[in-house]
């Protein structure tokens, strides 16, 4: 299911549509005769239950008199379309690409919050437990086989965290340090690596203790914020993407709400201590 920003997106686009039909007297039936439709396209159009396709904008446009709007209108139809990603549109080619598609996103952030419920952050991430994860990603989704290159994409976009200008707030559920992902000598590498990334001065690291009282806030999705613009969400099926204002303000609200279930310093160093000494 995608989010409300995707249906309030694709009803501004109708809303925009529809006025542009009216401007130019045509009625939705003979608008549609026009641009030989069905007479109910127009209406599911303009109430924002489709996504018009760049055809369909090129014809209403045209058939509207206003043909040199179609090129913006196309640019908005995309970045709806945009919002919600199925992975197996964004994987057809293989991991390497969807590792890429988010780094202008992460050069133009300054400020990153996230919280994760399942696994150790993208940027926290060591080799080894890179290749576990994405390799199951491979191999569960059935998509081409490019793991070496998305592995490496991944392991130079971490570069980021050294960089002046940037800023990472990470939450985790203390449920993430006994997720293992790989093998427990990997595991092991990779919390290890977590103490020592924690310390960077543009890393706060918090975790969320399994004693917390969680009769207000229990876990969530596994989201991103990336300064106050933008909020995503991987899903199941689906890479979302969120911009709506109110919807962001839920998530930074909701990130804040954890944070002061969180442990840090000293108290998080110790869960991640506990967590390498039950791998053996």
């Amino acid at each position: 299911m995608s989010s409300s920003s995707v249906t309030r997106a694709r009803e501004a686009l109708g809303q925009r549509l529809r006025e542009i039909r009216k401007d130019s007297g045509l009625t939705a039936r003979a608008l549609a005769e026009l641009c030989s439709w069905h007479e109910s396209k127009c209406s599911r159009i303009e109430h924002g239950r489709v996504t018009p396709s760049d055809a369909d904008l090129r014809a209403w446009a045209l058939n509207c008199g206003v043909a040199g709007q179609a090129a913006d209108l196309i640019a908005t139809a995309r970045g709806i379309d945009g919002m919600y990603v199925e992975w197996r549109r964004m994987e057809s080619s293989g991991l390497k690409r969807a590792q890429e598609s988010v780094l202008p996103l992460w050069e133009r952030t300054r400020r990153f919050r996230a919280y994760s419920s399942w696994l150790i952050p993208g940027p926290l991430q060591t080799r080894p437990y890179i290749e576990a994860l994405l390799s199951a990603i491979r191999d569960r989704r059935e998509v081409p086989d490019d793991l070496d290159a998305a592995v490496q994409v991944r392991i130079d976009k971490q570069q980021i965290l050294r960089r002046g200008g940037h800023r990472f707030a990470l939450l985790l559920e203390e449920s993430v340090l006994r997720h293992r992902i790989g093998t427990e000598a990997a595991m092991a590498e990779q919390l290890g690596h977590l103490l020592s990334v924690a310390s960077l001065p543009a890393v706060s690291l918090g975790i969320v203790p399994f004693a917390a009282d969680r009769s207000a806030l229990w876990p969530v999705e596994d989201f991103w914020i990336f300064d106050d613009t933008q909020v995503n969400v991987e899903l199941v099926s689906a890479y979302l993407t969120i911009s709506q204002p109110h919807e962001i303000r839920m998530y930074v609200d909701t990130f804040a709400a954890l944070s002061r279930q969180a442990v840090f310093g000293g108290d998080a160093r110790r869960l991640i201590g506990g967590a390498i000494q039950a791998l053996g």
